[in-house]
């Protein structure tokens, strides 16, 4: 089982390098039923795992200049402190029985429920929507543009606060949808963005004392770069236009599954 684990991983790293997103969805379930880490202990590696193979990856886009690193500063903080302050103060709040459209349901089918909700709407825009590579966003960067950068950081912080992701699968959407960018440049800038937001995440866990075994740590973290490097070198040879339509359609599965694993629940 635990090498199976391994090739698993390696694929996460494919798909995190080749669209940009699907690290923590993919690597949460590897890790409890392949591995045999305690669920959640595993968000913990998630943290690591995501974010270092995130910076592997972002290394190449750094280098080919397909980063907007500006936009991607501006979009993460906000979002990071948009994280945290959900993480902090709303979902404590939330109870652990919610009423949904007169239906009675527990906070985590909630949550898994607006997880695939949320990844569900990305896909459709995604699949949907026309190039658009003379933004004025994304070229002009104003104080409005900025605004409105910062707004969708706060939206997406705030929702992947709740459901506890590391949110590729809304960062790229909003920078291909709300800024313009290039899906390249927009991949590249989500590596970078959730680089950051797991090293802040993974420092807080690291504070309250969480034990990380570094050999399965080494293990995972081989076969995700190996996964990446495969996944980048995807990315370089592939059309944004293409590569854009395939992570519609890969959120849209993973969307519409999660939604029928909760239903029939």
């Amino acid at each position: 089982m635990i090498i199976t684990g391994y090739f698993l991983s390696s694929i996460m790293g494919f798909v995190l390098g080749s669209i940009g997103a699907g690290g923590s969805i993919l690597i949460l379930p590897i890790l409890v039923y392949f591995i045999g880490v305690n669920p959640t202990l595993a968000t913990s590696y998630s943290l690591i795992i995501v974010g270092l193979t995130a910076l592997i990856g972002s290394l190449s886009y750094i280098k080919n200049k397909q980063i907007n690193f500006s936009i991607a500063l501006i979009f993460a903080i906000p979002s990071l402190i948009a994280v945290y302050l959900t993480r902090r103060y709303f979902l404590p709040v939330l109870p652990d029985n919610i009423n949904l459209f007169d239906f009675i349901i527990t906070k985590d089918h909630f949550i898994m429920f607006l997880f695939s909700i949320l990844m569900i709407l990305a896909a459709i825009f995604m699949i949907r929507s026309k190039d658009n590579k003379n933004s004025a966003i994304a070229n002009n960067p104003s104080f409005t543009n900025n605004v409105i950068i910062i707004i969708e950081g706060i939206a997406v912080g705030f929702f992947t606060g709740i459901i506890g992701a590391g949110g590729g699968f809304l960062i790229i959407p909003a920078l291909v949808l709300f800024t313009g960018l290039d899906m390249k440049a927009a991949v590249g800038s989500s590596l970078f963005i959730i680089f950051i937001k797991s090293l802040f995440g993974f420092l807080g866990d690291y504070q309250s004392g969480v034990s990380i075994d570094v050999y399965i740590l080494l293990g995972i973290m081989s076969f995700t770069t190996l996964g990446m490097i495969m996944g980048v070198f995807l990315s370089k040879k592939t059309k944004s236009s293409i590569l854009k339509k395939c992570f519609g359609w890969f959120i849209l599965l993973i969307g519409f599954l999660i939604l029928i694993k909760e239903a029939i629940i």
